[in-house]
């Protein structure tokens, strides 16, 4: 057990390793391999945001469908609070700034991390009606909260503070792609380990039965109050995260299709699984840019391919996700998590198929 674990400890370190040295050869061509730091940028947000709603979906049993309105709460937050001072004139060109907000400033990590206190102050605030609901109502409820959030940002009684309808812009890029994925991945290690805690025990036992845990002690309403602000804080830091990667926002950033990607993800890398939210997330927002061919005009032997036009990527992309969801219901990972042993055991099980082929 003890060079098992030596074993498991030594490769994670060199994959950390083979990742970080990967990340800092795209880091020192920028401007050769910029699409692919985007995409390695936007996949890391998405996995905050998917592991924070597995939190929530995967392991208390809680449906909710809020997590583009707990991103916009992050997004602005973090926007308006690391948007330089020398600037914001030009930014709020129309109704100006309130005084009381102009010259306050923040450098990016204080600033994620007020936006995610933001998300889930309203997270507690809403928690103690709707937390009450099960299900579908669950998740309409939350529905509507995402709603409601996107339309008070955008109204004009906050025009001095959010900029109302005409979004935010001029918010610092990062100064390299080191930042958002140990971002991600500090997050992440400390979803796991809320998971791997009494807590996430206490939540697992509500996922699977809520009257059992009850009758086991355990509080229903303040553990999934908790997973439920502890998620939101997140999904909040993942949409300050999202709103320095694009650099400018306004709500309809934040429409309800934003929840069914991450719900996507959630799904295809398997509810219940953290490292499936991952590999979901990069596979996802891989998937979308590889098949992006398909958007471009195709002529063979000069005749036109007349399938091969703007928006046939994303029916070629649905038609991959069906299959996917026919043939592996229960996601990549199911409700498992990488082991080492696991992925040496996957490639032990095809040898022996192949070699009894061949035999």
């Amino acid at each position: 057990m003890k060079k098992k674990t030596t074993r498991d400890l030594i490769l994670s370190v060199l994959l950390a390793a083979a990742v970080g040295l990967f990340l800092g050869w795209l880091q020192a061509d920028t401007a050769s391999h910029s699409y692919a730091i985007s995409i390695i940028e936007r996949s890391a947000i998405y996995a905050v945001v998917a592991v924070s709603m597995n939190l929530l979906t995967g392991f208390t049993g809680l449906f909710s469908l809020g997590q583009a309105g707990f991103m916009a709460l992050g997004a602005y937050t973090t926007a308006i609070l690391t948007i330089p001072t020398e600037v914001r004139s030009s930014v709020y060109y129309v109704n100006g700034i309130a005084p009381w907000l102009e010259n306050i400033h923040l450098p990016m990590v204080p600033a994620l991390i007020l936006g995610g206190l933001v998300a889930a102050a309203f997270a507690a605030l809403i928690g103690i009606p709707i937390l009450r609901l099960k299900s579908d109502y669950l998740a309409i409820a939350t529905l509507g909260f995402a709603e409601i959030i996107r339309a008070f940002l955008a109204s004009p009684a906050l025009d001095t503070i959010t900029n109302g309808s005409f979004g935010l812009n001029n918010i610092p890029a990062y100064k390299s792609v080191f930042e958002p994925v140990i971002i991600a991945a500090v997050c992440i290690a400390l979803m796991l380990l809320l998971i791997n805690s009494s807590y996430g025990r206490a939540f697992k036992a509500i996922r699977e039965d809520d009257i059992a845990a009850e009758s086991m002690g355990i509080n229903l309403f303040r553990h999934k109050e908790l997973a439920f602000v502890i998620s939101s804080f997140f999904t909040g830091v993942a949409g300050g995260l999202l709103a320095i990667f694009m650099r400018s926002i306004d709500t309809k950033t934040f429409q309800v299709t934003l929840t069914y990607n991450i719900l996507l993800i959630v799904v295809l890398g398997g509810i219940g699984s953290v490292t499936g939210s991952i590999i979901g997330s990069f596979l996802i927002n891989g998937g979308q840019e590889w098949l992006r061919f398909f958007d471009e005009p195709l002529t063979i032997g000069g005749v036109q391919i007349p399938l091969f036009r703007t928006g046939f990527r994303m029916v070629i992309y649905s038609v991959l996700l069906m299959v996917v969801v026919l043939f592996w219901r229960r996601g990549i990972m199911g409700n498992s998590e990488f082991t080492w042993d696991g992925l040496f055991g996957l490639f032990k099980r095809k040898k022996k198929k192949s070699s009894g082929g061949e035999a």
